[in-house]
């Protein structure tokens, strides 16, 4: 147990459970104790620094590669409840992977700030299946694999998890909901038999690069994501964009591959994963970068008639305008001509024509 008063875990909004945020934060005081604690621990690792060089990670090497054999470098944690309930938290619940040196990985837990408020994200219910019990006002707790878990409600299957180091210790426990502070969870994309239908993927990039720097480079940089997310360049969109005195702040978005309207669930699957895991890797050109704000927006309206074949509508009016305007000069023209009456001169010979009666 940590040497800390358990009501460390109460201050301002409390204890908040937010599947919404992607990592965990804790009170100043109860980080330091959690950290420290930590820090005995991996005695048999080496402190590196962390993927981006704006922000204090605590990065170690040395675990290896092999996801599997986490547990034998990296310490369980338990998560004790007012009620003496408890949850387990195996490495995956705390660790995100190291995205610049192999077999390295980060603390996904952090301080949050000044802020006296408990935040517990989606990395600790990482491979745990939540439920909510509002009549009684209980969350429950069961570490399942969500993978095989996609593959048995015949959704498209999820990415590959970090292992869990056991299934025990699953609990249900008296807690009573709470909001969340200051972030919400993403906009639940609509779902129908089947898979869900996601038509836009959004998501938001720091730099700590201003924009006038920034600008000439948008379309190279619009590449380079495209790549590195696996998908085709037309489909990587800029939204808007905030410039501030050292850095810049990009909305970028991701649609459906035409002709398509949706984006599948493997593929919006592994957009997010590559976002949340620090798998997208920019050229140093680019300086530092912070991705956060993922989200699977509603399904797009559906196109048109008119909206896939306005351009060609317009066209064939102007052709037929162009047509019509033509075929009434030439029109005119001969009507014109047809018109004229022939003159002869004065003092030429007209044959003499025999005077016909008025009447028979």
């Amino acid at each position: 147990m940590l040497p800390l008063n358990p009501k460390v875990f109460d201050g301002k909004h409390g204890t908040v459970l937010d599947s919404g945020t992607t990592y965990a934060y804790l009170p100043e005081q109860a980080f330091g104790a959690f950290k420290e604690a930590i820090f005995k621990e991996l005695n048999s690792l080496k402190r590196i620094q962390g993927p981006d060089p704006n922000y204090n990670d605590l990065c170690f090497s040395g675990a290896g590669s092999d996801t599997s054999q986490l547990s034998n470098a990296f310490p369980s944690v338990e998560m004790v409840f007012g009620n003496g309930q408890k949850i387990l938290l195996s490495p995956e619940n705390y660790l995100f992977r190291h995205s610049k040196v192999r077999g390295s990985y980060c603390l996904g837990i952090f301080q949050n700030g000044k802020d006296p408020t408990t935040l517990l994200g989606g990395i600790v219910v990482r491979n745990t299946l939540v439920t909510y019990d509002r009549e009684h006002e209980k969350i429950g707790f069961w570490k399942t694999n969500c993978s095989q878990l996609w593959e048995r409600l015949h959704l498209s299957p999820a990415p590959p998890p970090l292992p869990s180091a056991t299934d025990k210790d699953n609990s249900t426990l008296d807690i009573s909901p709470a909001l969340a502070p200051s972030e919400s969870p993403p906009a639940p994309a609509p779902k129908s038999s089947g898979e869900a239908k996601i038509g836009l993927i959004t998501f938001f990039m720091l730099l700590n690069v201003t924009y006038p720097e920034l600008k000439p480079h948008m379309s190279e940089l619009a590449l380079f994501m495209a790549k590195e997310l696996d998908v085709n360049s037309s489909q990587v969109r800029l939204m808007n964009f905030t410039s501030g005195e050292n850095d810049t702040l990009i909305k970028w978005a991701i649609f459906p591959e035409e002709p398509a309207d949706y984006i599948s669930n493997a593929t919006a699957m592994d957009i997010v994963s590559r976002l949340s895991e620090n798998r997208v890797h920019l050229p140093d050109s680019f300086g530092s970068y912070k991705f956060f704000g993922w989200n699977m927006g509603p399904t797009p309206p559906q196109r048109t008639w008119w909206r896939q074949h306005y351009m060609a509508v317009i066209i064939a009016f102007v052709l037929m305008m162009v047509i019509g305007l033509l075929a009434s000069g030439a029109w005119y023209i001969w009507r014109r001509d047809k018109s004229l009456v022939s003159y002869k001169p004065v003092d030429s010979v007209v044959a003499e024509q025999e005077l016909q009666p008025l009447q028979n």
